[in-house]
Formats: structure tokens, C-alpha cells, sequence
């Protein structure tokens, strides 16, 4: 059986590619010959912008074409890593190029409401703006602040992993994920992190200054309202007080989903 993208993609309406962001381009120009008129081509991708740009040119015009990000998943990669509610609940984020058929995106939003996801229409650009702050420079403080642990002289490696609690812990998940695709996020995405990074030093240079001055009550105020911005998020349920959240607990039975699957109205 031939197992290449290409083959893979021929004769389908609908084609999602999921590798790194580095390779998307490859994988469009593989598979554009073999795509049949009126098929909608999308990806998974955390970023959009650059998959924009390093795709759309190979694509034939006969087919749609409807980038898309779920933003769902853990530190875990692979079809192994899936799970029946994985996109329950969760965001999906379509960010059709101009010019595209709405009937083609709708068909792809559809698609990931009846996978239970919730779905957001948006710029390319806007996108990889929003994801800089929630999702990859929050990935690359915990890659950051594992490697600094790991570093220390003083503080020894069995140290490190036997009192790794709490934030830490949590850390350390973050870290845990695949390195080619993060690798691949953010050279794809730079100028948006680079953005996002240079106000998170600035707020880190201000907390600096306020331990340095024992400034409490700063350092409470500013706690207090990252807090509650926490909280919002649960509330919102985009997470869970419990670690992996939408992840079936391994030792709780889970109920099957009902099928089909109704998903909930977008708000």
C-alpha cells in the first residue's frame, strides 16, 4: 500500500495536514497534484501566518483552502495521544486567508463542532498575536526555567526530580513537550513572541524592583489579580483545578459520549 502524503490526500474533501509548522510547506507541495477540486485543505498548526504564506502557494485554486488551530491537548504527542474528548469544550480557531469561499469554512467549522469544539473566526495575524502570550511564550518559561534548575551547582539532579511539586511540576509538563514542533512555533512565530517577550521582561523588571525594594503590598496586588484572572479560566471552562484537564482520570469510569455527538451552541 502506498503510505506517502500524496496518496493519502488523493480523492479526499477534506485533507488536514498535522506535522510541525516547518514542514507544512513540503507536505502542500506534495500532495497539490493528487487534491481534488473542491476539497477543503487545512491544518492543525499553532501557528498561522507562516503556514499562510509557506502552503498557499503550492495549493490549486480548485480546492479551499482553511487553516485552522485547535487549541486543545497535553504534553503528549502522536496518534497514541489521543483521546475521545480531547476537543470537547475547546476552541477551535479558523483563519480562512481573504477571498475564501465561506461556504468551505463553514463546512470546516461544522467539522469541529460536531468534535464537540468550539469555534472562533480571526485574522492570521491576530491569531499568532493571542497565542504568542497564551501558549508559546508560556512554553518557553517552563523549557527556560526547567533548563535553569537543571543547571544549578548547588542544587543536585536528584534534587531537582524528588522535590518537583507544585509549580515546578507543572513546569516540567509544559517542558515535556514534542521539541521539533515548539522548535518549529517559534521561528514561525518570532516576531509576535519576540513582542510578547519584551513586555513580559518588562513586568518581570518590575517585580524585580518591587522584591528588591520589599514592596509587599505590589507584589500582593499584583498576585491578587493574576489570581483571578485564573480563576476566569475555569470558570470560563477552558481548564480544571485538576491537572490534565479533559483527560480521563485512569483509575474513574468515563461515560461514553452520546453519538452523534450534539455540540453545544457557540456563544
Amino acid at each position: 500500500m502506498d503510505e506517502t502524503n500524496a496518496a493519502a490526500a488523493a480523492g479526499a474533501d477534506l485533507v488536514i495536514v498535522c506535522a510541525p509548522v516547518g514542514v507544512c510547506g513540503d507536505i502542500a507541495k506534495e500532495i497539490a497534484s493528487q487534491l481534488k477540486p473542491g476539497a477543503v485543505v487545512s491544518d492543525v498548526g499553532s501557528v498561522k501566518s507562516a503556514l499562510v504564506r509557506e502552503m498557499g502557494p503550492h495549493l490549486p485554486k480548485t480546492v479551499h483552502f482553511v487553516p485552522a488551530h485547535p487549541v486543545a491537548g497535553t504534553e503528549h504527542s502522536g496518534p497514541d495521544a489521543g483521546f475521545a474528548e480531547l476537543f470537547v469544550g475547546r476552541w477551535c480557531i479558523l483563519t480562512p486567508p481573504e477571498g475564501t469561499d465561506p461556504a468551505a469554512s463553514e463546512k470546516l467549522a461544522e467539522f469541529w463542532r460536531l468534535l464537540g469544539a468550539k469555534v472562533e473566526f480571526m485574522p492570521a495575524d491576530h491569531h499568532d498575536l493571542v497565542l504568542a502570550i497564551t501558549s508559546h511564550l508560556p512554553h518557553l518559561i517552563a523549557y527556560t526555567i526547567v533548563g535553569t534548575a537543571d543547571e544549578l551547582a548547588e542544587v543536585t539532579r536528584s534534587e531537582v526530580l524528588k522535590f518537583s511539586a507544585g509549580g515546578f511540576r507543572d513546569f516540567t509538563r509544559i517542558a515535556a513537550s514534542d521539541p521539533t514542533m515548539w522548535r518549529d512555533v517559534f521561528l514561525a512565530n518570532k516576531d509576535a513572541v519576540l513582542e510578547m517577550l519584551g513586555t513580559f521582561k518588562e513586568d518581570l523588571s518590575q517585580l524585580t524592583r518591587a522584591i528588591r525594594r520589599g514592596d509587599g503590598e505590589a507584589l500582593f496586588e499584583h498576585f491578587k489579580r493574576t489570581r483571578a484572572i485564573r480563576r476566569s479560566i475555569v470558570e470560563i471552562g477552558q481548564d480544571s483545578p485538576a491537572p490534565d484537564f479533559g483527560r480521563p482520570h485512569p483509575d474513574l469510569p468515563v461515560e461514553p459520549l452520546p453519538r452523534p455527538y450534539a455540540a453545544p451552541e457557540d456563544k
